[in-house]
């Protein structure tokens, strides 16, 4: 199998580490498999793909779309360096809340699944990242909704990787609302 789906912390979240097969030439490997992604339990059905270029201490997120628009994401960084962040907001969940950070680089190749049910976010480490991800549903205005980045209900620490951190965000991203603030139809 092209692939090891690693279990993390937060349940259904997987790493995802390719084999890569490199030579004096450059690499090959395969970013998905339908077939051996179903095998581990993972059944989307992603239908749209992202790219996105971010510059050093852009923070995107913690974004999510609510029902019945709610979308998996299979992140990878492609260009550059990434903390990458799911935050489970699934209001019946043992982990409603917690937060996960890895790191996804053009250098470690790996990939974070994420599903439905969890907030989504990432820090540029690098002078320059590039992501392409997979979504399981299509964007929709009408149903992007996000959560403030440095919520203290859920603390993420940010600043592990970026000291006297002051991210560039978005007007959008500035003014998320709480955790605790968003209403209950918006939880999933």
């Amino acid at each position: 199998m092209p692939f090891e789906f690693r279990k993390t912390e937060l349940e259904d979240v997987m790493l995802v580490i390719p084999k890569v097969f490199e030579d004096d030439r450059g690499f090959f490997l395969e970013g998905y498999k339908k077939s051996d992604f179903i095998n581990a339990g993972i059944t989307d059905d992603f239908n749209q793909d992202n790219h996105s270029k971010s510059s050093f201490g852009v923070l995107r997120g913690l974004h999510y779309q609510t029902k019945p628009k709610m979308q998996a994401k299979l992140v990878r960084c492609i260009r550059g360096k990434i903390f990458d962040v799911a935050v489970d907001i699934r209001k019946d969940s043992k982990t409603f809340g917690k937060w996960l950070g890895v790191i996804l680089s053009e250098e470690n190749k790996n990939m974070l699944y994420i599903p439905e049910g969890f907030a989504h976010g990432f820090l540029t480490l690098s002078d320059t990242a590039e992501l392409l991800y997979k979504a399981s549903g299509e964007y929709s205005a009408q149903n992007d909704r996000g959560i403030l980045w440095s919520d203290p209900d859920i603390g993420i620490d940010w600043e592990k990787y970026i000291k006297n951190f002051k991210p560039q965000l978005s007007q959008k991203d500035r003014v998320q609302p709480y955790l605790k603030d968003i209403k209950e139809e918006d939880l999933l």
